[in-house]
């Protein structure tokens, strides 16, 4: 057997507390900005579906990447591992920095053109949320690359560390910034934009360094060499598609959010912030799966991956019945940390049960299942089923419910739950189907 149950707890647990840490930062910033008002939460609130499109395609780029190296490790071919992750540290900075180029010059038509006419004050928080933020995006990107790399040989411990320096980083600039400075929306902004620059510049020192066993050491490495990159886009961009148009789905229903109200708007942006946390042991196992099934197949493996797929899955599913259970009856003491009005309170309630009763059943089929099929190579499928999930059932019924209905932001609740729904079924039936064991990535 490739992976003992030590090792698996050796990468699952430190990836938990990876992703618990990461959804850290976005709630100390949504509590630590609701004491300037709704107005603030709504701003940031809008701009934090933006960050999270950019994220999104990032995180899809480097699955790319660490689906290659994961696979030529499993074959036992370190130098080709090392030239891959230099090739997607590479690809990953290009694309930030032209990212943050776009954000940071276009800012307010950008904001304009995805959000429509808000109300002026959440218009100008915002922008400069927008702005300070988006300078972060190279080294988040930076980041991102050599987390997959070190994920790649089995070390979740390196980003889960350096998760815990970002989140003391943003606690402390909040605490200064925000507290003491009274710089509110800036100074939430400022805060994580340092975080994630001190994230960027160790995660490449490490990858550079000694400890790292794909170490890329030699500057030549980093010269573009489509070899490399090819692999690594054939499963980016499916999977930067497939999430970025999740990613854009979400903003085209939070612009339909947008026109109920800012209460509606900051109840929706602190509902599906505490949402995350219920995510994370399903989340954190699926980025395991992105490891244990790609080095299973780099291997030839196969029937090991489709074992280990199961095993994880159902630890998912033990998980999530763990974090939603008690979220569903702690509900409305969570919301009542945010400062919200009594209206913004209830609707944030009612999003959260409505996620935490949905989600037992059908989560970790739709978003942890989705990464073993991607680590075989099996990715234009599940790029073509998200975006058939995404507009033909999310954004449709979401215009039935919310607004043919009158159901407002529960009715985009509810077509969300219905887009997981038909996803989770389709990418069941395609993993017992099989047909993902025939898929290659790396051809000899």
């Amino acid at each position: 057997m490739l992976f003992s149950g030590k090792d698996l707890r050796k990468l699952i647990v430190p990836l938990m507390f990876e992703q618990l840490l990461a959804v850290l930062v976005g709630l100390v910033d949504t509590l630590m900005v609701s004491q300037s008002g709704e107005a603030a939460v709504a701003g940031v609130a809008l701009v934090d579906n933006i960050n999270r499109l950019i994220i999104q395609v990032m995180s899809a780029l480097a699955t790319g990447g660490a689906v290659v190296c994961s696979q030529y490790v499993g074959k036992g071919k370190d130098d080709e591992s090392k030239k891959s992750g230099a090739q997607l540290e590479m690809v990953l900075l290009i694309f930030s920095i032209i990212m943050t180029l776009i954000s940071v010059t276009c800012t307010r038509p950008l904001l304009k053109v995805i959000f429509g006419s808000v109300e002026q004050s959440v218009m100008d928080c915002a922008v400069l949320y927008f702005v300070i933020t988006a300078l972060s995006y190279p080294f988040l990107g930076l980041y991102n690359a050599g987390a997959a790399i070190f994920r790649s040989v089995g070390n979740s411990k390196v980003s889960m560390n350096i998760s815990i320096l970002m989140n003391v980083i943003n606690v402390a600039g909040n605490a200064i910034f925000v507290f003491v400075f009274k710089w509110s929306v800036a100074g939430v902004a400022l805060s994580t934009a340092l975080s994630r620059v001190a994230a960027g510049v160790v995660m490449s020192v490490l990858v550079c360094g000694q400890t790292n066993p794909i170490r890329i050491a030699h500057i030549k490495d980093f010269i573009p060499d489509w070899k490399y990159i090819s692999k690594i886009l054939t499963i980016g961009i499916p999977s930067g598609i497939e999430n970025g148009m999740f990613q854009i789905g979400k903003l085209m229903v939070v612009s339909m959010v947008a026109t109920f109200g800012t209460a509606s708007t900051a109840a929706n942006s602190v509902g599906y912030t505490v949402i995350d946390f219920a995510n994370i042991p399903a989340s954190s196992m699926g980025l395991a799966l992105i490891t244990v099934v790609g080095q299973c197949i780099g291997a030839g493996e196969k029937e090991q991956a489709k074992m280990y797929t199961k095993k994880v899955l159902k630890c998912a599913y033990f998980g999530d019945w763990i974090c939603n259970i008690p979220l569903f009856f702690l509900a409305p003491f969570i919301a009542s940390w945010f400062n919200l009005s009594g209206e913004a309170t209830q609707i944030t309630v009612m999003i959260l049960r409505c996620f935490n009763v949905v989600s037992l059943f059908i989560w970790p089929l739709s978003f942890t299942l989705s990464n073993p099929l991607r680590a075989a190579g099996d990715v234009k499928f599940t790029m073509g089923i998200s975006l058939f999930t995404t507009i033909g059932v999310r954004l449709i019924f979401s215009v039935i419910f919310a607004i043919w209905m009158n159901m407002g932001v529960m009715g985009i609740a509810l077509a969300m739950c219905l887009d997981w729904s038909v996803r989770g079924i389709i990418f069941w039936w395609r993993f017992k189907q099989g047909k993902w064991k025939t898929f290659q990535v790396i051809r000899e």
